[in-house]
């Protein structure tokens, strides 16, 4: 009996089941826990699969702000990543929390009546800074001669401009403004008056510039655009909107 009575308590406390079955902690930062996703993911994992999980600082399991293990969910620009180790039931909450089920529970946490959390990782690729080589103090010059009789370009005409124009530094304030430079020639009114260099055609003998042609090439053009690259853009109080 005693032989058997040892068996027993063996069994009990060393058999890799019973520390199988046990449930497996995750650990959360602490602004995670205190939201109460996990209270209410947890439950809904362990009743869809048996699987128990609970929130523990020492689980296994590890929710974390750094890039380390699968993306699961982000909240207010900060994306948490799930890492793991080679345990099958691990492995099912990780397959569980990434699955549509899991992601459609993460977003139905709504306490103040929408989503926490989002499971959307869709990232903008980062825009790459333009590269501008051009001679900006030719640009200066070359400005103030062509564009400056309509356009103010800088406190070196600041009185000098017309009024229905935009400034060089409200044109700064635009978006696509390196496109609109770079492009000005084909816009109106421009195409009427401006040669490039080996890129425009000549004007129709029939239809000469109505006033003295801007002839520049590509290179001043260049200039140009660094030039306006150098000036702070004009404070409107609000985006500039363009039609």
């Amino acid at each position: 009996m005693r032989w058997i009575a040892l068996c027993l308590s063996l069994m009990l406390t060393a058999s890799p089941l019973a520390a199988q079955d046990g449930p497996l902690g995750l650990a959360a930062p602490q602004a995670v826990a205190e939201s109460g996703l996990l209270k209410f993911i947890l439950p809904r994992f362990s009743l869809k699969t048996g699987v128990r999980v609970v929130s523990d600082p020492d689980g296994a399991m590890v929710l974390t702000e750094v890039a380390a293990g699968t993306p699961v969910f982000r909240r207010d620009g900060v994306i948490y990543h799930l890492r793991i180790s080679d345990d099958p039931r691990q492995q099912r909450f990780h397959d569980w929390l990434i699955s549509d089920i899991g992601t459609r529970t993460i977003e139905s946490f709504q306490p103040d009546g929408k989503p926490l959390y989002s499971t959307s990782f869709e990232v903008a690729a980062p825009v790459a800074a333009p590269e501008i080589s051009g001679d900006a103090d030719l640009g200066a010059r070359l400005s103030l001669s062509h564009c400056g009789r309509c356009h103010v370009i800088g406190e070196v005409n600041r009185m000098n401009g017309l009024g229905s124009t935009p400034s060089f530094m409200v044109l700064r304030t635009l978006g696509d403004w390196e496109d609109r430079f770079l492009q000005f020639y084909v816009l109106n009114p421009h195409g009427a008056f401006t040669q490039i260099t080996d890129v425009t055609p000549p004007f129709d003998p029939e239809r000469p510039s109505p006033i003295v042609p801007v002839e520049i090439t590509l290179d001043d053009l260049d200039a140009i655009v660094a030039f306006v690259a150098t000036l702070e853009a004009a404070d409107l109080g609000a985006p500039l909107q363009s039609q």
